[in-house]
């Protein structure tokens, strides 16, 4: 079987704070994938506002796009984990309601599973912009090998969320999409790892992620800090990270949730942990 004949699905959810054009323009970027998917999963996360609404409309009129209704707001763990279910094929993509695909991603990944039948996901690295997409003010590049990939996350997560493809059967042997406060992606990865699966990275931006001055700000406080500081817990008692790696993930993470000011919090993440060219 050719790439362009491979089957596979889009999931994503959307919730009542969404920004109506962005989600438009991040369906179409799935919906005008070089290889066309089968179908998109979009879980509606609660009751949306009318303008929500109307553009949930539009997009109902594509017969390859189906919405699941949740008749509250559940969080984005549980709404990918009923989306997971309700989705046919094996091979399932990620997107989030405010980003955009390159058109050949979708492909470049089907060739990667083509190519390396063992690996259970595959990411991306990726562009972030503000306001207009051409204006592209960093890069987020992540190890490509499985054991680079393995060794990073021990530290960090190892993937760009929106931009990963994987394999249903997999996900759901290492339990699914759980809740985790804003790190239901880190917790199922590492999970994933604990299951034995392979992973890979393409290094190329095939997303582009829409950034602002809050994607920096709400990365930090007390909140953020212990949702992170019990994965890591979770991550030693199952011997996935030794002591030194514990004790060093905790105060780098209490530091700069807890101690940098959120002006200097931006600069690092856009000068020290992202690329100003791919």
């Amino acid at each position: 079987m050719s790439t362009m004949e491979m089957k596979y699905s889009v999931l994503m959810s959307v919730y009542h704070k969404e920004n109506p054009e962005y989600f438009r323009e991040s369906v179409e970027s799935m919906l005008n994938q070089s290889v066309t998917p089968d179908e998109i999963v979009i879980v509606k996360d609660g009751p949306l506002n009318d303008t929500l609404e109307k553009v949930v409309e539009y997009l109902d009129s594509f017969e390859n796009v189906k919405f699941i209704s949740l008749e509250k707001n559940l969080g984005l763990g549980k709404a990918l984990e009923i989306g997971i279910e309700n989705c046919k094929n094996e091979y399932i993509a990620r997107m989030d309601t405010d980003d955009i695909s390159i058109k050949n991603r979708c492909e470049k990944q089907l060739d990667y599973f083509q190519r390396f039948p063992d690996l259970s996901l595959v990411g991306t690295s990726i562009s972030e912009f503000i306001g207009d997409s051409n204006n592209i003010v960093s890069y987020r590049r992540v190890p490509t090998e499985d054991q680079d990939i393995k060794k990073y996350m021990r530290t960090r997560s190892p993937f760009n969320h929106p931009s990963v493809m994987f394999k249903k059967s997999d996900v759901i042997n290492a339990g699914s999409y759980k809740h985790w406060y804003l790190n239901e992606d880190y917790y199922l990865w590492v999970r994933m790892l604990l299951s034995k699966c392979k992973f890979a990275n393409i290094n190329e931006p095939l997303l582009k992620m829409r950034i602002n001055e809050d994607t920096f700000f709400r990365r930090g406080g007390w909140a953020y800090f212990m949702t992170q500081k019990k994965l890591f817990d979770y991550m030693f008692e199952r011997k996935v990270i030794n002591i030194g790696e514990y004790l060093y993930n905790n105060i780098v993470r209490f530091i700069a949730r807890l101690l940098v000011p959120n002006n200097l919090r931006a600069y690092i993440y856009r000068r020290v942990l992202r690329k100003q060219s791919i």
